[in-house]
């Protein structure tokens, strides 16, 4: 009998995981423009040019923060 591996979080939202799964594809599933949103995996951050090598397990927590302008 075969388990389906733990989903990820994508904040706090479950999220399917596979393998190969990637911090960038994430972002590009979901249609986030990559340079307005800030990356953290499991609550440490995740620079941008880290995203297309950093890859997601079952049960990783991604956070997403949307830039904010203005003041």
């Amino acid at each position: 009998m075969t388990h389906d591996p733990a989903p990820v979080l994508v904040n706090g939202t479950p999220q399917p995981w596979r393998d190969g799964l990637s911090v960038a594809a994430v972002l590009a599933e979901r249609g986030d423009p990559r340079e307005a949103v800030t990356t953290a995996l499991n609550g440490r951050f995740v620079p941008r040019n880290a995203r297309e090598h950093t890859l997601l397990a079952p049960g990783d927590a991604l956070t997403l923060f949307h830039a904010i302008v203005g003041g």
